[in-house]
């Protein structure tokens, strides 16, 4: 019987990972708050918590990426009770607020409050606080940045990355570079009444795409103008 109900265990707790809506459906019927516009990557990979599920609260538009973990609680008392002979509960909340942005494998620990509009680097160990509009990286991850200031680097850092992986393209490719190789770069060259269809634009920009439809002018006024840019730049 103690073998049937391991397997039957597994199995349900294998379908609930089936999908990203099977599994939030599971996230929630077990407690956890779970706000709306989720992004999860391989869910198979995600460790969330689920032992002290009123202690998690997740926001919206948050991206919960592959290899994630977050943890309410540890268990020195592994420890502890050869030592001292005594057991010690140890948990604590994990807020992950609005907006925010982990990259892959990132842990969180318990105690821990992530603001609003954060990113989180890749790998990082959370052990603290982090404020609203900040980036933070590390193992334990530390605030390197504000949000303004790293939207203004990655902005700034855009073409010359656009020129390398032109010729990048024309290197190891042998041919130029085409509209849809740059399914990221296309700000550069399309203004916002212009947008090429055969790009995942909407994909990209998700809320912001009609405001950006309406508003956005480009640095360069087509992609030839671009691709003439690139041919002129070496590597920067």
């Amino acid at each position: 019987m103690g073998f049937l109900k391991t397997l039957k265990q597994k199995i349900g707790f294998e379908y609930y990972r089936w999908n990203k809506k099977t599994y939030e459906k599971f996230l929630r019927k077990r407690g956890i708050t779970l706000g709306e516009n989720i992004y999860w990557g391989n869910i198979r990979t995600i460790n969330i918590d689920t032992s002290r599920p009123c202690l998690v609260e997740i926001g919206d538009n948050v991206r919960i990426d592959t290899g994630m973990t977050i943890l309410t609680h540890d268990f020195p008392s592994w420890t502890f009770r050869q030592v001292y002979n005594d057991f010690l509960g140890s948990s604590g909340k994990v807020i992950i607020g609005n907006n925010v942005y982990c990259a892959q494998y990132v842990t969180i620990l318990k105690g821990v409050t992530i603001g609003d509009n954060c990113v989180v680097g890749f790998g990082s160990v959370v052990t603290k606080d982090i404020p609203p509009n900040s980036v933070a990286v590390g193992q334990p991850a530390k605030v390197v940045s504000s949000l303004d200031d790293y939207y203004k680097k990655c902005k700034d850092r855009m073409l010359p990355d656009a020129v390398n992986y032109a010729n990048s393209i024309r290197k190891k490719h042998n041919r130029e570079p085409r509209v849809i190789d740059f399914w990221e770069e296309f700000s550069l060259f399309m203004d916002g009444d212009q947008l090429d269809d055969r790009l995942p634009i909407k994909q990209q920009l998700g809320s912001a795409y009609e405001h950006y439809k309406k508003t956005h002018k480009a640095q360069f006024k087509s992609f030839e103008e671009f691709l003439d840019y690139t041919k002129k730049e070496p590597d920067l």
